[in-house]
């Protein structure tokens, strides 16, 4: 079932983009750690209307929020370097 694919294809996401914070090949505070961590939890959460978990949803939700607050403080960083 695609709805399958596209929520463990979020779960690759999700967990790569960790890895890759493992390694040191991503900035946690970048804007890269923050936007694939929103794209694959948002894949998972669509994965996730079809086949109902409520504390999956409930953490996904946060993961996208925190991941969203992520993405705001990088690009108010980035706005404050600009401008200086």
């Amino acid at each position: 079932m695609i709805v399958d694919v596209i929520g463990v294809s979020g779960v690759i996401i999700v967990v790569a983009t960790y890895m890759l914070l493992q390694i040191d090949k991503i900035d946690a505070k970048g804007f890269w750690y923050s936007f694939l961590n929103a794209i694959g939890s948002v894949m998972i959460l669509y994965s996730l209307t079809y086949n109902w978990n409520l504390a999956s949803i409930i953490i996904e939700f946060f993961w996208i929020a925190i991941s969203l607050f992520g993405l705001w403080k990088w690009n108010k960083t980035r706005n404050k370097v600009k401008k200086t």
